[in-house]
């Protein structure tokens, strides 16, 4: 059976939560149902009949054809199946992820993969600030799962990541990885000196050469067996940022203003 489809009629006017659509929680219900379901937030009420074109086909993989910066919370709470959303997602894009595969061909706002505790999610353009990191009052962000980011990444990816892996294709801005209490980042992009504020532990891999924060010390060469082993988990995932695990031959601890148990690997 073909996929269910959810084809965009027109940009939406108003910020809409699709966090009702996902695999997980459309399975047993017809079309008729899913018409009905709310998705507005902001103004008159909504549903997603008036916002898509519904064409029955297994929810088990949903497909939203279209997609915009107003659509907020695509997947959060996924437990299972295939969701991806062919064009741009707004704020809390795999926000509370916990299991099967989310998939988006655009860019995606704020705190995308907060919360996130299992399950795969693709990024296909940039990400937004707070990737993988905590809404505010929560203590730590994403607890595991894996992403992958093809693009850029905003300020303070990785923030308070306690588990889980974080692939960055490009560039991340400002204070990646910071706060980081365990966890793996790899950035094959560039990054700046505020990279790993006040990270207490956790490995961050970088793609180029960075000038750390004086509160990082260097602690001789990265264990090639690790290096392997962590190419070899992420070669699926990402060539390039296998190859880049394989080079990040300088190891340096830190950061030393927090507990100091982190590392960051480079190459030379």
């Amino acid at each position: 059976m073909s996929a269910l489809r959810l084809v965009l009629r027109a940009p939406p006017e108003q910020r809409l939560d699709l966090s009702p659509l996902t695999p997980d929680r459309l399975v047993g219900l017809g079309t008729a149902t899913i018409e009905r379901l709310a998705v507005g937030t902001t103004r008159a009420a909504v549903h997603v009949g008036d916002v898509f074109a519904v064409h029955d086909g297994d929810p088990a993989t949903l497909v939203i054809e279209g997609g915009s910066e107003r659509f907020d919370r695509v997947g959060e709470g996924m437990r299972a199946g295939a969701l991806r959303l062919e064009g741009e997602a707004g704020m809390r894009t795999g926000r509370a992820l916990a299991g099967g595969h989310l998939a988006i061909t655009g860019n995606v706002g704020p705190f995308a993969a907060s919360g996130m505790t299992d399950g795969h999610m693709e990024i296909g353009g940039d990400a937004g600030a707070f990737l993988g990191g905590p809404l505010a009052g929560e203590r730590a962000g994403m607890r595991g799962g894996i992403v992958v980011v093809r693009g850029r990444v905003g300020e303070r990816a990785a923030d308070r990541m306690r588990r889980g892996l974080i692939v960055v294709v490009g560039d991340a801005q400002r204070y990646a990885g910071s706060n980081m209490i365990a966890g793996t980042l790899i950035v094959c992009g560039q990054a700046d000196e505020t990279l790993g504020t006040l990270m207490r532990r956790g490995t961050i891999v970088l793609g180029r050469p960075c000038l750390l924060a004086p509160t990082f010390v260097r602690a001789g060469d990265a264990d090639p067996v690790f290096r392997r082993l962590l190419a070899r988990a992420v070669a699926p995932l990402c060539a390039e940022a296998a190859m880049l695990a394989m080079a990040a031959a300088h190891r340096f601890n830190g950061d030393m203003a927090a507990i100091g148990k982190g590392e960051v690997l480079m190459p030379s």
